[in-house]
């Protein structure tokens, strides 16, 4: 009865931290996931949850939850909802909506948490008050070894390891991180980020990417700190798939062509048409130096062929988001 008792107790007190896990067709890597999170240590004074947002997956996904549901003897609930709009930003304003806590940790259902990942999350939330948003130290898991060359490439794959020590992404660096397995103060998001952001990630038929970018670049500029926190741990599984050329050039020509928004976010209106011409210069010179330093590779080496691509995609950019209609909520 005393044990009881105790987990009613637990249950009716505020949420303090929220796990929530975006996913697509996720059957064959959310049971590793949730496998993780059942693991997580030191958590006893934290009173947390996990919410699983399906991103309309024609799988198993719902299936594989409510198994787990029905088997979950945890403290912390598993909670499932459905979010019919594709895109991750969808999904992510899902969970905004659904978690019942003040901080939302999102993590993939690919990037599986060391067993303190809620622990250091939560902890750093603490120390840092001004932190709206921080990330993960992200190590990869490969299926197979990429190419010898291959490290320019890495972080564009949510690879981050930027040391061991804290690191505050200052606004003139204009550097932000990948959104993998990072933590977001509810605040930061209701104050900066737009119900209906222009990127909405990555769907059938369409490698627009730079959701994440557009996210932070939101909340950093109402103030809010961005941070590094190598203390949160996650590994990335990559599988062989995704280190194919028949991958990696869409996913960079998607990277490129979303560039005009992320870049343009916290520059001035005033300030656009003289950026913009700045912008298209400086790309233009990428890519004829890049040609210049590899000509006939470009098309046949693996990470010059990529690289091109995202130059490529950065020049095009503004015009091929203004010709498929991606400005028409902000005019």
């Amino acid at each position: 009865m005393k044990n009881k008792n105790h987990l009613t107790k637990d249950i009716n007190k505020k949420i303090d931290f929220t796990v929530a896990v975006p996913t697509y067709n996720g059957e064959t890597s959310l049971p590793g996931l949730l496998e993780k999170l059942k693991q997580q240590i030191n958590t006893e004074d934290i009173n947390w949850e996990i919410i699983i947002i399906d991103n309309n997956s024609n799988d198993n996904t719902a299936i594989i939850i409510q198994d787990y549901q029905n088997k979950w003897k945890h403290t912390f609930p598993l909670k499932y909802f459905l979010e019919p709009k594709q895109g991750a930003a969808y999904a992510r304003q899902r969970a905004i909506d659904e978690a019942k806590s003040e901080l939302i940790g999102f993590l993939d259902d690919d990037n599986y948490p060391v067993s303190n990942w809620v622990e250091e999350a939560y902890k750093f939330a603490i120390k840092y008050p001004q932190a709206g948003a921080f990330t993960s130290q992200i190590h990869p898991k490969w299926e197979i070894e990429p190419p010898e060359n291959f490290q320019p490439l890495a972080p564009f794959l949510a690879i981050t390891e930027r040391g061991n020590l804290p690191l505050l992404y200052k606004p003139q660096t204009k550097l932000l991180p990948p959104s993998a397995g990072f933590v977001v103060r509810r605040q930061a998001w209701l104050e900066g980020v737009p119900k209906k952001s222009i990127l909405i990630g990555r769907i059938t038929g369409n490698m627009l990417a730079g959701e994440d970018l557009e996210i932070f670049s939101y909340i950093q500029k109402l103030g809010w700190e961005i941070w590094y926190n190598p203390e949160m741990e996650t590994y990335h599984q990559i599988p062989q798939w995704r280190l194919q050329k028949e991958y990696l050039l869409p996913f960079f020509r998607g990277i490129g062509l979303s560039r005009y928004v992320t870049r343009t976010i916290n520059i001035q209106p005033w300030v656009k048409p003289l950026a913009f011409v700045a912008y298209m210069l400086n790309d233009l010179k990428k890519i004829l130096l890049h040609l210049c330093k590899y000509r006939f590779k470009v098309k046949t080496e693996l990470v010059a062929a990529c690289e091109m691509q995202l130059f490529v995609g950065s020049f095009f950019s503004p015009f091929y988001l203004w010709k498929h209609g991606y400005f028409k909520s902000q005019f």
